[in-house]
């Protein structure tokens, strides 16, 4: 089946008994080849979601196939090897208000004007026009946006649409509403399989129970959910229980991100993941996503420069509540306010920046470029 194709590449997909085989043919074939493979490694050696004759989907992060969202997202992968880069990834804060209080928040701020509904759809109508597959809704707590479901169906075809949330106000009704609106996942936050550490780390006492309560509602609505949980040195050593509680729940997969010294927890550059952390979360994915039970997406690994690197101000723009467009949603480094500029002169421009250039990992664990950027980091 061929799924791209371009003046000089096509791209084709063979059904293969774990999922999707990829191969290119045409003049650019043999430059397209490292990333091709490097997808194939990844598919051939981890387990799906689902596999079936029909549909085949990889994970909450990647559009399931066939769809016209895959073909996108292949052709983003490969395109940005032989010409400037699509944002793969436009994330948006659609809501400053939250019921929690964590210690490691990255907002900037609870307070002001939240973007209207027509800056935001504007904003997304724009990123899909430049080539993202991938549009995320993101806070604050975007379920207690009433109008969510709507923003949500501005999402067309060409990208899935997804959420994060806590939980809180992800009731039964909402979660059908969103699914029936075109939501594709959501994901949901823990900070611990310890309810007593959640609630904790969160601010608020309840707070383990509300991310419980949204991701029933969310698999009662047919939604796919992702357990997220912000890897730090206070919880690395219970990613065994937070597979168990996944499994046990019955979602369709645990993504491990890394915390990261900015917002509330800046102050902290000592309590971060060291490169030993890094490789036993790489070992970690390896091996659970060998055995049964939910997909395990350890992004430190998948983001390093050994397999896709850093997406942040190469394949990622994140809009702030305040309409600020950043390289992601952990980097205070903004490049002009969507009210005010084009995603695509912001795009330019970020693209442009000299850090930017190359595959490499989380540039907030650099030190060269945090102190290069010691204002917008408070330090």
């Amino acid at each position: 089946m061929q799924i791209a194709k371009k003046p000089l590449l096509k791209i084709e997909a063979s059904a293969e008994s774990k999922g999707i085989h990829l191969s290119a043919r045409g003049p650019a074939a043999l430059l397209a080849k490292p990333i091709i493979d490097q997808i194939n490694k990844v598919f051939a050696t981890e387990k799906s979601i689902s596999s079936g004759p029909d549909r085949f989907i990889f994970s909450t992060w990647i559009p399931p196939a066939p769809s016209v969202a895959f073909d996108r997202m292949l052709n983003a992968q490969v395109g940005g090897m032989i010409r400037r880069p699509v944002p793969d990834q436009f994330s948006i804060a659609v809501v400053k208000a939250c019921p929690n209080d964590c210690l490691h928040c990255s907002a900037p701020s609870r307070q002001g004007e939240i973007l209207s509904s027509n800056v935001i759809k504007g904003a997304i109508s724009q990123a899909l026009d430049m080539g993202s597959y991938l549009v995320t809704f993101d806070g604050g707590e975007p379920m207690l946006r009433k109008d969510l479901p709507d923003l949500v169906s501005s999402v067309d075809q060409r990208a899935i649409a997804t959420s994060f949330t806590s939980g809180y106000h992800l009731t039964a009704e909402l979660a059908k509403q969103l699914k029936d609106a075109g939501l594709y996942a959501v994901r949901i936050s823990i900070d611990s399989p310890i309810e007593g550490q959640h609630d904790r780390f969160r601010g608020r006492k309840g707070a383990f129970q509300d991310a419980l309560f949204g991701v029933r509602n969310a698999l009662e609505a047919g939604l796919l959910v992702d357990l997220f949980m912000v890897t730090s040195p206070h919880n690395i050593d219970y990613l065994e229980d937070a597979f168990s509680l996944a499994a046990e729940l019955g979602v369709h997969e645990l993504s491990l991100y890394e915390i990261v010294a900015v917002g509330r927890w800046a102050t902290h550059e000592d309590e971060v993941l060291t490169s030993g952390d890094v490789t036993r979360l790489e070992r970690f994915h390896k091996e659970k996503n060998r055995m049964e039970g939910p997909r395990v997406s350890a992004l430190p690994y998948l983001l390093s420069p050994e397999m896709f690197g850093c997406f942040a101000g190469r394949r990622w723009i994140h809009v702030d509540g305040d309409g600020v467009a950043l390289p992601c949603a952990y980097m205070p480094l903004g490049f002009g306010n969507i009210k005010e500029k084009s995603l695509e002169e912001i795009w330019r421009e970020m693209t442009r920046y000299p850090w930017f250039k190359g595959r490499c990992s989380c540039q907030m664990r650099d030190p060269g470029f945090r102190e290069a950027h010691a204002g917008i980091l408070g330090k």
